[in-house]
């Protein structure tokens, strides 16, 4: 019994010393003290692209048609968290409003806050409607304000 219970510590101890790497979630991933290098301008406009590319717009509104209709099938609709409600609400104007730069706010009675810029005033026009397709959503309080981009 006692070879048994040492060879159980010793494994346990050599385990945990060839774990002791947890700073890392990934091989790839930077120590926790370096400073990660900045992105080259044609990744970053590349990834810009494509976050807003029709593709991904009509991925996103698949999703929250998804999450609507598993809110209707586990009746989860009637009492929905203020953070599924702001993430839906989010979602929802990332797809439809391209090159915002919105903050979402929601409490549990169904309020919603849209604070933050757009580059257009139509695009301000779209923030109350779009918002109002998400089901659970009450009131929609917009404090966007439109700033043209930065030529």
């Amino acid at each position: 019994m006692k070879r048994l219970t040492s060879f159980l510590i010793s494994s346990i101890l050599l385990f945990s010393a060839a774990c002791d790497n947890t700073s890392k979630t990934a091989v790839t991933a930077p120590d926790a003290g370096e400073v990660p290098a900045s992105p080259a301008a044609q990744t970053t406009q590349a990834a810009k692209e494509d976050a807003q590319s029709e593709l991904r717009r009509r991925q996103l509104n698949s999703d929250i048609r998804a999450r609507e209709e598993r809110n209707l099938i586990t009746g989860g609709d009637t009492d929905r968290a203020a953070a599924d409600l702001a993430s839906e609400v989010r979602s929802k104007l990332e797809a439809n409003i391209p090159g915002s730069a919105l903050t979402v706010n929601a409490t549990k009675d169904g309020t919603v806050t849209v604070t933050g810029t757009v580059s257009q005033e139509d695009q301000l026009a779209k923030i109350e409607p779009l918002t109002k397709e998400i089901k659970g959503v009450k009131k929609v309080i917009v404090k966007a304000k439109t700033i043209p981009p930065k030529s």
